[in-house]
């Protein structure tokens, strides 16, 4: 049985969601999705660009609406839910965070790769001086070892965050790995830990149960599974999966169905399925926001994204590194080879 009979359940289909969107909510989606999931009874909802306060840009793609805008309307939409937004040091700045406070964002979670929490420790400061919950964000944590995992977290648990989230960026990770990890920050930390999967290789559902037996006690999740890569733990399921195992969420299950049906499906870009480019994103370890890029890059200079993705994945690349995907289908095109000689 898990170690909570409670699990808190944070939506993340306008930021995690927002990749595979090719980051083109309208103020008119957000606030539908955002108004469904407050009377669904989620209570905390991420809003922002797919990077993160700040990731407009030209190395991550520009949204068509402001985030800003987007974390207004939801604000005043949402009657008990509270607004997150994600924040990677180096990407977004405080500034930023004090403009989405501004619009009604009272949650943040800050993101650093998985070796580097140090790095959080003034945005985490400046969350708290400004009175927001705050998130300490490990991405990538399949690249350290349980105990390094551990060690990272406590850093941000001496920060002062209201819980750590260890994230499978990459859905590298088989439940065991979950569960080894989870255990190690949980004997670490003060805080609550907190789980984000992905679904590169179908086991977004059995990670995040592996999470919960460790005794993580919020799970990220999106409606439809709407992520970057094969997409996230899909939220509707999970709500249902979790009231089968009698765990209280508080969510409605019927009405994160129809939520889902009504307000996400018209507006889905592609259906959010496992197909080569997003598997092999969690067999090589590769970050799942790479995925488009990787495409585009494919594309242009005539190449198998596979081997653009196991090239990443051999160099070890990580979140913000989206330059150097160019680089590598540059490379591989004039290399001899003309490839990484990876074949399925």
């Amino acid at each position: 049985m898990p170690k909570s009979n409670r699990v808190t359940l944070v939506d993340t289909t306008m930021r995690d969601g927002s990749h595979a969107m090719r980051h083109s909510y309208s103020t008119e989606q957000v606030e539908r999705i955002a108004e469904g999931l407050d009377t669904a009874g989620i209570p905390i909802i991420e809003i922002s660009h797919g990077d993160g306060l700040g990731g407009s840009s030209f190395n991550y793609g520009f949204s068509e609406t402001p985030e800003l805008k987007l974390i207004e309307a939801a604000a005043k939409k949402v009657k008990n839910a509270k607004i997150a937004v994600l924040l990677l040091p180096g990407i977004g700045t405080i500034e930023n965070l004090k403009a989405a406070k501004e619009c009604g964002a009272s949650v943040l979670r800050v993101a650093t790769h998985v070796t580097e929490a140090d790095v959080s420790e003034q945005h985490i400061a400046a969350a708290k001086d400004l009175g927001m919950m705050t998130v300490g964000f490990l991405m990538m944590t399949h690249m350290a070892s349980p105990q390094r995992v551990a060690e990272e977290a406590a850093k941000m648990d001496s920060y002062g965050v209201d819980y750590i989230n260890l994230a499978d960026s990459a859905g590298y990770m088989l439940p065991d790995d979950v569960a080894k990890r989870i255990t190690e920050v949980k004997a670490a930390v003060k805080a609550p830990v907190g789980f984000h999967a992905h679904n590169n290789l179908s086991l977004a559902m059995a990670n995040s149960l592996a999470a919960i037996e460790a005794g993580a006690e919020y799970l990220d999740a999106t409606l439809r599974g709407l992520g970057a890569g094969a997409g996230n733990t899909q939220l509707e399921a999970l709500a249902g999966v979790l009231k089968r195992k009698d765990i209280e969420t508080g969510a409605d299950f019927y009405k994160l169905m129809d939520l889902a049906k009504d307000a996400v499906d018209p507006l889905m870009l592609r259906p959010q399925v496992i197909d080569n480019g997003a598997m092999m994103l969690g067999y090589a370890g590769v970050y799942s926001s790479f995925l488009l890029h990787v495409y585009n890059a494919a594309e242009r200079y005539e190449q198998e994204p596979r081997d653009i993705l196991v090239e990443l994945g051999k160099r070890g690349m990580v979140g913000g590194q989206e330059d150097m995907i160019i680089d590598v289908a540059y490379q591989l095109k004039n290399s001899a080879k003309g490839a990484s000689g990876y074949t399925l």
